[in-house]
């Protein structure tokens, strides 16, 4: 494996310079999960060094292995919980951390409000831990997983210049805390170098159809609800109230394909500087959940039945992304549409 601190000269993609290029040990947290898993794939591809801190409660082991199998390269691995402190100083004194990308938290809507306290203190204690070790042992880039629900109820498209308002769960304000810790110490600490990626609803899977969306359970999720209920491992999707003002009464999101994000990561990662840094990872685009379904069904030749049921606690209308920062300042576009989210998700699960 490259050294973290190997430096090499990579061509532009344009071929009209040459510019040099570090390779990093990077700290994944929650590495196992969706969006990790394949952020570890871009970034060992990338040429960087990974490692890897998960406690498994909604991802599972063998996912790492589907990532080494990818990229054909090693990943280092801690079944951890980033909530402790003695665990957490481990890794950190075992390795020369450059960076670290902080996915693991607890991520469904619903169940945030059921439980709110178990949301605050495990992804609120877990952002704390880590700056804290990042402190302690030197590390000054730090990428941390946000949401389009910071936002809460407010005109779109969302931007990120725009003020937030009251998110409408407890999922929203821990991401929204988690936040504001990170800019009061990038305040206290100026040479550190922070982004904060608001991303908006990812959906699809790795081509090889390797790793993906495999919740633990019922999905909460959108796109692995409807695989399962194509592999007939549910009987019908259910669907969140049809009563929203929007184009067809269901709620619209922006879907994003995970690829996409993952590449937004890196890209935020190339372009890390000092200070705090604010991106929206996104297409743009709303799309209601049943014109997702409809395309899932279109691109796949399969029929889901669903059933309209409740709204779901915590759940707004409609939201989508202004992106035109993440395209400009980190030369960053998601480039996959509905279609490859829905062949994608349907390869994974079918595999």
């Amino acid at each position: 494996m490259p050294s973290a601190t190997l430096l090499y000269i990579k061509k532009s993609e344009d071929n009209d310079f040459l510019r040099g290029y570090i390779y990093l040990n990077v700290l994944v947290t929650g590495g196992a999960g969706y969006i990790g898993s394949h952020t570890c794939v871009v970034l060992l591809n990338a040429g960087h060094n990974v490692i890897v801190a998960d406690n498994l409660c909604n991802s599972r082991f063998e996912t790492i292995d589907k990532v080494k199998q990818i990229t054909n390269k090693e990943v280092i691995f801690y079944q951890i919980d980033v909530t402790e402190d003695a665990a957490v100083a481990v890794i950190f004194s075992n390795h020369k951390i450059d960076a670290v990308i902080h996915f693991a938290g607890l991520k469904a809507v619903g169940e945030s409000v059921e439980k709110p306290l178990v949301y605050y203190y495990n992804n609120i204690v877990s952002t704390i831990i880590l700056t804290k070790a990042c402190q302690k042992y030197g590390v000054k880039k730090i990428i941390f997983s946000s949401s389009a629900t910071v936002y809460g109820e407010n005109e779109i498209p969302f931007i990120e210049s725009m003020k937030l308002l009251p998110t409408t769960n407890p999922y929203g304000e821990t991401k929204v805390m988690s936040e504001r810790i990170l800019m009061d110490v990038v305040n206290a600490d100026t040479a550190l170098a922070v982004s904060l990626l608001r991303y908006f609803n990812p959906i699809g899977a790795h081509e090889s159809g390797l790793i993906g969306e495999a919740p633990n359970g019922i999905p909460n999720n959108l796109m692995p609800y409807i695989t399962q209920v194509a592999q007939k491992k549910l009987d019908k999707l259910k669907v969140f109230g049809n009563d929203y003002p929007t184009v067809d009464g269901t709620g619209v999101r922006d879907y994003i394909h995970v690829m996409d994000l993952a590449e937004g990561h890196v890209a935020a990662l190339d372009h890390l500087t000092a200070g705090v840094h604010i991106y929206n990872l996104g297409t743009g685009q709303g799309t209601s959940v049943l014109q997702l379904t409809k395309a899932f069904e279109e691109a796949n030749g399969v029929e889901i039945p669903y059933v309209i049921v409740d709204r779901r606690p915590g759940d707004i209308a409609e939201c989508y992304a202004d992106v035109s920062k993440a395209e400009s300042k980190l030369n960053w576009k998601a480039k996959r549409g509905i279609v490859d989210m829905c062949l994608d998700a349907w390869r994974f699960e079918s595999k």
